[in-house]
């Protein structure tokens, strides 16, 4: 199975400078995407995910447009040919 990570700027440089990543999870939930995308960026993967493995309070992630805190979380289903995308939040007033 193939999923397209999309990625901000700000997040590309920890990823070798790539926005559109190509990735090959071992499964077909939303943590079994984030593993493959840790195994293969860690400093990403490190931004992306705290200490116990959940997605940082300040990251934001959609599959195929869907926010996945509303939509089951790292146990979220992504199928074959998805685009996640990461994007940290934007605070300032």
């Amino acid at each position: 199975m193939t999923v397209q990570v999309v990625l901000p700027g700000a997040l590309a440089s920890l990823a070798g400078g790539q926005r559109h990543l190509d990735l090959d999870p071992a499964g077909g939930t939303l943590a079994d995407v984030l593993d493959a995308l840790c195994a293969a960026h860690p400093l990403l993967g490190r931004r992306i995910r705290d200490e116990t493995g959940r997605v940082r309070r300040f990251v934001n992630v959609y599959v195929d447009g869907d926010d996945v805190r509303y939509g089951g979380g790292l146990t979220a289903p992504v199928r074959e040919g998805a685009e996640v995308q990461v994007l940290p939040s934007v605070a300032g007033g």
